[in-house]
């Protein structure tokens, strides 16, 4: 019997339900919305307006804290690269250090004065062709 229990196993094992997750994370923050089935979404959600609130922190712990959610990988940056960041040129990073940009550039500051509840999931009205999954869009709220 599940009660009590508070997680979607998704037919999956743990180490594989974490890196889809980690990897759903990565690409609502980079897009702003995605489209999945309904227990993924539900269950991303949670996952989503955590890292929402760590991000509004703000702090070298809590930028730590969202390098772990999103499972970011540290790709050291070569002599050239080095010199066009410097400059300010962002070109040079890769999409990872791009994502914690946006995350406390972008969403952070947008969500500053709401208190939780910052994705939404609306159903569409088809479901995918090869095994029937219902299928919806979960995004960030606009401000």
């Amino acid at each position: 019997m599940r009660h009590q229990k508070s997680t979607f196993k998704l037919g999956r094992n743990s180490s594989h339900r974490k890196a889809m997750l980690a990897n759903m994370l990565k690409a609502l923050v980079e897009h702003g919305r995605i489209e999945t089935s309904i227990p993924k979404a539900k269950e991303l959600r949670k996952y989503a307006d955590r890292l929402i609130t760590i991000a509004k922190k703000d702090t070298l712990a809590s930028r730590r804290q969202a390098i772990s959610k999103l499972r970011i990988t540290h790709n050291p940056l070569n002599t050239k690269e080095q010199r066009a960041a410097k400059s300010g040129d962002t070109k040079a990073y890769n999409a990872d250090r791009q994502l914690l940009s946006k995350l406390y550039g972008e969403y952070a500051p947008r969500f500053k004065e709401r208190p939780g509840g910052y994705t939404r999931i609306l159903k569409l009205d088809y479901t995918r062709t090869g095994d029937g999954s219902s299928r919806c869009i979960l995004e960030y709220l606009p401000e």
